[in-house]
């Protein structure tokens, strides 16, 4: 008998981010190097790069680090790259470069979720392209966000085509590593699920494609970055068994994909009562990954 999934991606395009702890914007982001990846449509979008203190200045004759970009929550509608901001300093102060990026929201840009995730390709292409400039490893570029920003770093990992016209697609977008809070995965039946309840909001109409071009679940392939997924096991937006159902796809598919559940945590609750755990979890992941150097006294 298949699960029963409440509402996921439905509510997703109609949460405004408030569970997010979102700030305002355009933001001001103090101590990060702001650039410019994209201009489209008449919107400048940026991505700001914290660096570790003691990293040599972007192009300084150094060994590349490590790096991560996350994109922020908000359903595709609206949202602020603040979001991580707290995350990215973090792991700054641990050893890697860390950023927050922009992109297209139907607030601001009246876009539809395939155009965010032309930008999130997008941004990771931008990132590899300027790599040695920015002092990035382009072989150790991880990606993540929450909720609609965690399908976007899924999406960048899986999903063929939805690019930018015009872009360079020599250049790889997938990343090397996703971490994802809570994010969206299934945007289409998938497999023994039972979609029954929000079925009819997953549009071509809504997404700007097919639901199933833009489902990450649905592009589960062998060689997909390594994957670590931090979900709240009572979330009703996009519920636990979500994520249960990625993950063992990626097993089946012989990629590495971590999930780790909180009891009784909602949508969003990564940066707020999880704050710490998550961001430990995390930070025990790029660790593993070698993104990150071990901790005085871990073995």
């Amino acid at each position: 008998m298949g699960k029963r999934v409440p509402v996921v991606c439905a509510l997703l395009m109609t949460w405004a981010g408030v569970v997010f702890g979102i700030g305002a914007y355009p933001p001001a982001i103090e101590g990060a190097k702001v650039e410019t990846y994209k201009k489209v449509g008449g919107a400048d979008l940026k991505v700001w790069l914290f660096y570790p203190t003691n990293a040599p200045a972007a192009g300084a004759q150094a060994a590349p680090l490590p790096a991560v970009v996350f994109f922020f929550g908000g359903g595709w509608r609206s949202g602020s790259p603040e979001q991580f901001v707290p995350q990215c300093r973090h792991l700054a102060a641990r050893g890697m470069i860390a950023a927050v990026a922009d992109y297209r929201v139907a607030s601001r840009q009246q876009a539809k979720p395939a155009e965010c995730v032309a930008d999130a390709k997008s941004c990771v292409r931008w990132l590899r392209q300027n790599a040695a400039r920015l002092g990035i490893d382009p072989h150790r570029l991880a990606a993540g966000g929450g909720s609609a920003g965690g399908h976007l770093a899924a999406a960048v990992a899986t999903l063929p085509g939805l690019d930018e016209p015009g872009e360079d697609l020599s250049v790889s977008c997938v990343p090397n590593a996703l971490v994802l809070f809570n994010p969206g995965l299934m945007m289409a039946p998938f497999g023994g699920i039972d979609m029954k309840g929000f079925g009819a909001n997953l549009t071509s109409d809504r997404f700007g494609c097919e639901p199933q071009a833009i489902s990450p679940i649905h592009h589960i392939r062998k060689g997909l970055p390594p994957t670590l997924i931090l979900h709240g096991r009572a979330d009703t937006t996009v519920p636990f068994v979500t994520a249960e159902a990625f993950r063992d796809e990626m097993k089946k598919a012989g990629n590495r994909c971590e999930l780790v559940g909180y009891d009784g945590q909602p949508h969003g609750f990564f940066n707020k009562a999880k704050y710490d755990e998550t961001l430990a979890e995390a930070d025990r992941f790029l660790t593993a990954l070698g993104y990150l150097p071990k901790k005085a006294g871990t073995p």
